[in-house]
């Protein structure tokens, strides 16, 4: 299995899971960085992705939605704060509505990727994906929506686009 641990830290206010693949760090960048591919595994498999806007620069935005097995197109995006690729992204993402706008009042959270070589002459890559909350609150609402769990349905996509 790819996803190695999730892990809720209430205390540190910080989601984080990890994963290892068995392809090398810039193969495993192209599915963050190549918005096709991105949206074949960001959502969980009962809700899939569709890229709308992909602009992955420091400043840039991606807007993107969800389509649920009853028709639903919840709206997503990203603000993109720092990039270095082949191994790190730092972005906040949030819900938006129907017209990408974000949603103020909703949870506003700062993802951090990571991806380290790993294996026999680095030819794997771990992943760490680290999502911190702006309190308490917003991290039992996402707790409460199955982020963690639909985090990992999402990143066990990752292994079959690798293949």
């Amino acid at each position: 299995m790819t996803v190695t641990s999730v892990n809720e830290d209430f205390d540190q206010l910080e989601l984080t899971l990890a994963a290892d693949f068995d392809a090398p760090v810039e193969r495993v960048w192209q599915l963050w960085a190549d918005p096709r591919k991105l949206e074949r595994w960001w959502g969980p498999p009962s809700y899939p992705a569709t890229v709308d806007e992909f602009d992955l620069n420091p400043g840039g935005t991606v807007g993107y939605h969800m389509t649920g097995p009853e028709g639903d197109q919840p709206h997503g995006w990203w603000k993109v704060d720092s990039v270095a690729p082949p191994t790190r992204l730092e972005f906040t993402d949030g819900f938006a509505d129907d017209h990408g706008e974000p949603l103020p009042d909703s949870p506003r959270i700062g993802m951090r990727v990571s991806l380290t070589r790993r294996g026999t002459a680095g030819s794997g890559t771990r992943m760490e994906l680290s999502s911190t909350f702006r309190n308490e609150q917003e991290m039992h609402q996402m707790s409460d929506m199955g982020m963690a769990e639909g985090m990992r349905e999402a990143a066990e996509q990752m292994d079959r686009l690798l293949g």
